[in-house]
């Protein structure tokens, strides 16, 4: 969308039913909470259903609830200190585990690589690293540890492996 969704809520709210009332009021008031509560609890926490959560979503415009939370946390990002950022983050894990969101998070992401990924392209590179009569990785900055470990491994299979890394763009010139 191309303005905030304060704004939308603004526009829209003549038109609200008692329900999506509650929910505009507490988007309005807490939107920095709200950004990143599920439909569901979100429901829970204004006393609606959350289907009259998804459905406000829709009748705001978005495609879905995931659309206008992803507008919501766009909003935050742009609207938020460092600081208040961190107080959202606490109060979104609240008492959960993070060693179990972090490797959720991370088995999710690479779940969707997996999906993502095409597999003629990789085999392609797999096979340009194989007939390479060089290899030269670069890696700067915070990737060059990434670059290291793939040099290190890469190393055991093949002769010319070379690792070009540093802090900048300068100094690999």
């Amino acid at each position: 969308m191309s303005y905030d969704i304060l704004t939308i809520l603004q526009e829209k709210d003549p038109t609200f039913s008692k329900g999506q009332r509650r929910i505009a009021r507490y988007i309005t008031e807490a939107y920095d909470k709200a950004a990143f509560m599920t439909a569901n609890r979100l429901g829970k926490t204004v006393g609606v259903s959350e289907s009259t959560v998804v459905r406000f979503a829709v009748d705001l415009g978005f495609d879905g609830y995931p659309s206008m939370q992803k507008a919501m946390q766009e909003m935050v990002l742009n609207r938020l200190t460092s600081v208040q950022r961190i107080e959202v983050a606490n109060n979104r894990l609240g008492d959960q585990d993070i060693v179990s969101m972090v490797l959720h998070s991370d088995m999710e992401k690479l779940r969707k690589t997996s999906e993502i990924l095409d597999r003629e392209e990789f085999n392609a590179a797999v096979n340009a690293i194989i007939k390479a009569k060089r290899v030269y990785i670069l890696g700067v900055r915070s990737v060059e540890p990434l670059a290291n470990f793939l040099g290190y491994y890469l190393n055991y299979m093949f002769n010319n492996v070379h690792i070009v890394s540093g802090f900048g763009t300068v100094e690999m010139f």
